[in-house]
């Protein structure tokens, strides 16, 4: 009985994946098999690729806030009201960076990609556009209220404009700088932002001077200037040609293809569609340029102990001052609820629970607040699976709203089928439908500090060239 199991287990072996699971009895779905609508509603579920932005998708304690969230929510019950067989089919939302989103779906990771921005898909990659959603979208520039005004996009030769990584500006602004290039002129620069910051992030740092220059679609703008007032939206500047908004799936599903054709015909975008995002959004859109004058020279008279203790605990001083940016605007004097404490803002509890009295003398307060997210770090997040930048946003978290609630954030992702050791766009996800962007919000701004810091990491600190 032995050698026979042996000699079959030989014999399966040599087989091809599918045929040994299907030799067992099993069934294997192949990872790019093509499923249409019929096969989507056998499975009981719609697997719906996403951008991670938060303008794409989203909710908030049970309020959905992406636009494209919004416009899916509807697609799926027009699918369950026109299901034959009466069975609910339930929509699985997978958020993906933009730039990863084609192949993604080309790989049936998903069976449809709602990009909510312009998204390049060439036919020769096997994927079909959906009807437009937005006909001849413009590409447009976007700068914040004190920028100067320029008549021609040539007119920004040597400018910058940063980018959210995926953006379609970069093959937009291809023509512009060979024109540019003829001239004998020096191109638009692109800089291409943070992984960790979406569309959304790009325009709030243009909107407090972080970033001088931007450039998305006008629809987007147009939306974000709602909570973001002081951004302006240069109509004239047109970074190359408009393009249609669409969604997208692979050329093997027309049926599916056809049942969002016929869903977009009828669909009529809801008159209130954003008045949950512009009241909650609005209270969270609110970061500053901590590299201002004023800021710099109180960065600078707190920066020997922040560098000391940062230095200890292997922890980046300029991470240390975007945290004491976030909690006490660099103020060593700050009183905060729940008996928070000076510049880190730490609280009498968690001083003490690294040994540290006395949090209202500026040395002990950093010293106690390092410990502190050491400890956090040391205790709950070190895997070597969580990625280093990913690592302090979960340590920010914690430090927010404790460890053991992070945790359990990261248990729910994790059911979800999110990935449990990114906080952004991923865990983050979770925190903003069951506890609202406070903590979001926090990570997010503390984030932005710290990047602003690091741009200018040499300026900041005469004394080394770039050290943490």
């Amino acid at each position: 009985m032995t050698r026979a199991l042996l000699l079959l287990l030989c014999l399966l072996a040599t087989l091809p994946a599918q045929a040994r699971l299907s030799a067992l009895g099993g069934n294997l779905p192949q990872a790019g098999s093509q499923r249409d609508l019929a096969e989507i509603r056998k499975s009981g579920e719609l697997r719906v690729l996403v951008n991670q932005s938060r303008d794409s998708s989203g909710e908030i304690k049970g309020q959905a806030i992406g636009i494209e969230y919004q416009r899916l929510r509807a697609f799926g019950q027009y699918l369950n009201r026109n299901a034959r067989d009466g069975r609910e089919l339930r929509l699985k939302i997978i958020p993906k960076p933009k730039d990863q989103l084609v192949a993604a779906l080309q790989k049936g990771q998903g069976d449809l990609v709602a990009p909510g921005e312009l998204l390049e898909a060439h036919p020769g990659l096997g994927i079909s556009a959906s009807t437009a959603i937005r006909r001849d979208v413009a590409l447009v520039v976007v700068g914040n209220r004190g920028n100067r005004h320029y008549r021609r996009l040539e007119d920004m030769s040597g400018r910058s404009l940063t980018l959210p990584v995926g953006s379609a500006v970069r093959d937009a602004l291809r023509d512009v700088n060979q024109r540019l290039a003829q001239r004998g002129k020096p191109p638009i620069v692109v800089e291409w932002a943070d992984p960790s910051l979406a569309v959304e992030d790009v325009l709030e740092m243009v909107q407090a001077g972080i970033y001088p220059w931007t450039s998305v679609e006008l629809p987007i703008a147009e939306r974000w200037q709602k909570v973001m007032p002081r951004l302006r939206i240069e109509r004239h500047l047109v970074v190359g040609e408009e393009g249609d908004m669409s969604w997208f799936v692979r050329r093997g599903s027309p049926m599916l293809r056809a049942s969002i054709d016929r869903f977009l015909d009828g669909y009529r975008t809801p008159g209130d569609q954003d008045s949950a995002f512009q009241r909650i959004y609005r209270r969270s859109y609110k970061v500053r340029n901590p590299t201002a004058r004023a800021d710099r020279q109180r960065l600078e008279r707190v920066r020997s102990v922040l560098q000391k203790h940062g230095g200890k605990q292997d922890l980046d001083w300029l991470q240390l001052a975007a945290v004491a940016y976030k909690e006490s605007t660099l103020n060593p004097a700050a009183r905060g609820a729940s008996g928070a404490t000076g510049l880190m803002q730490i609280t009498p509890a968690a001083a003490r629970s690294v040994g540290v009295g006395n949090i209202q003398a500026l040395d002990n307060n950093v010293l106690a607040a390092t410990r502190y997210m050491a400890l956090i770090r040391r205790e709950f997040f070190a895997s070597r699976q969580i990625a280093e930048s990913e690592r302090m946003a979960f340590v920010l978290a914690a430090y927010n709203m404790g460890p053991q609630r992070v945790q359990g954030l990261r248990a729910e992702a994790r059911r979800r089928g999110l990935d449990a050791n990114r906080w952004f766009f991923q865990v983050e996800r979770v925190a903003a439908e069951q506890l609202g962007m406070g903590v979001v919000s926090y990570v997010n701004a503390v984030n932005k500090y710290y990047l602003a810091y690091d741009r200018e990491r040499y300026l900041l600190d005469p004394t080394i060239g770039g050290s943490k």
